[in-house]
């Protein structure tokens, strides 16, 4: 039991969250109804993983430090800075091709994202499921299951938009090359990664580098892209440093919650 033990779990939930309510952006809006059905179930997917892992989080804390906390309380209760999710998760649906910051969604760049992302739990989930931590190790064999899914949904996407049309071959390799830079810091370890580690809690990134880039590789092939230059840039969403776009979503996501505080329904 630790301090990273505890961020590391809330990294795990922020992520899952600040995904689940972009994606659910998308409820209405989606390109096809069979689309708009799957992005909204996607969604619940990972707020739901996002409420077991602030649950656990919340028993982590209770035992750390004696306060007792809710899942509501680390999702709408805490300030931007508080929030450790990757900065890839954060970013609206829409990238370089945008006009202004009023533009329509592009499909594009929700699929990208989603494909790296999953391909990356993919890798973490099944790693996860022998985590000294028996509860996260339970919380991982779940949500594998989902991912999968996630993962065999986007990849599905990202070769049909990048092998189509010229027009989406051309939406699917800007979001792409905007997007693949953020991957940067899914592989950069701190202190946390470090420390839970040492622990057996979790593993290193690192240590699936290789496969992950196998899996996207294998994808962008497919889908007749091309990988874009490495970045030397390393984003910092996971250490609190968000992009301009956090605040945004916070205050949508966060608004009705802090006006009416403790409220039920």
């Amino acid at each position: 039991m630790s301090t990273e033990h505890l961020a590391y779990v809330l990294r795990l939930a922020d992520n899952a969250l600040i995904l689940g309510q972009r994606n659910a952006e998308w409820c209405s809006h989606g390109p096809a109804l069979e689309e708009d059905i799957a992005l909204a179930n996607m969604s619940l997917d990972l707020i739901g993983q996002a409420r077991l892992l602030y649950s656990h989080a919340a028993t982590l804390e209770a035992e750390l430090t004696g306060q007792k906390k809710t899942e509501d309380d680390y999702a709408y209760f805490r300030a931007e800075r508080e929030f450790a999710n990757y900065t890839l998760v954060e970013l609206p649906h829409f990238g370089p091709l945008a006009g202004t910051a009023r533009t329509e969604r592009d499909y594009a760049v929700t699929i990208v994202r989603n494909f790296l992302y999953s391909a990356l739990m993919s890798e973490l989930w099944t790693a996860l499921q022998a985590s000294s931590d028996t509860h996260l190790a339970a919380i991982a064999a779940k949500s594998i299951k989902e991912t999968r899914y996630h993962l065999h949904h986007a990849r599905d996407w990202f070769v049909r938009l990048g092998d189509g049309t010229d027009e989406s071959h051309r939406r699917a390799q800007a979001a792409l090359d905007y997007l693949m830079p953020y991957t940067r810091e899914f592989f950069h370890p701190d202190a946390v990664e470090r420390a839970v580690a040492e622990a057996g809690i979790a593993p290193l990134a690192s240590d699936f580098e290789a496969a992950w880039r196998e899996a996207v590789s294998s994808a962008i092939d497919e889908a007749t892209l091309r990988a874009p230059a490495e970045a030397k840039h390393i984003s910092t969403g996971k250490l609190g440093e968000h992009s301009e776009h956090m605040g945004y979503l916070l205050a949508e996501m966060q608004s009705i919650a802090r006006q009416h505080p403790g409220a039920t329904w």
